[in-house]
């Protein structure tokens, strides 16, 4: 029984490290999806902050990174204020992408 335990534990942990996110494909995502409005290290691109009318944060701020991860994909798949969801990030990308703005912490 005790090995069965075991196993079973040994597979979880083996799991969730094929599920973790990664930084450098969210980076590669962030480039083609976030970057001409978020600006390539999370700072917020002026010209378009001022069309559209709104105080885009930086992403490296204390503000942006005390956000949960669960507010941040919330963000990208929903929207929030004038900013609309990012249909082209979906599934594990929208973790990566998350991952990688947790990378970008001042």
């Amino acid at each position: 029984m005790r090995t069965i335990l075991i196993s079973i534990a040994m597979a979880a942990l083996s799991a969730g490290a094929v599920f973790a996110a990664d930084a450098k494909a969210g980076e590669a995502v962030y480039e083609k999806s976030c970057k001409s409005c978020h600006g390539a290290d999370g700072t917020p691109n002026p010209p378009i902050a001022k069309m559209m009318k709104v105080e885009m944060r930086d992403l490296k701020s204390p503000e942006v990174q005390s956000r949960s991860d669960a507010d941040l994909k919330k963000v990208v798949t929903d929207g929030q204020g004038k900013m609309k969801p990012t249909a082209s990030v979906t599934g594990g990308s929208v973790d990566n992408v998350v991952a990688f703005v947790r990378s970008l912490k001042k």
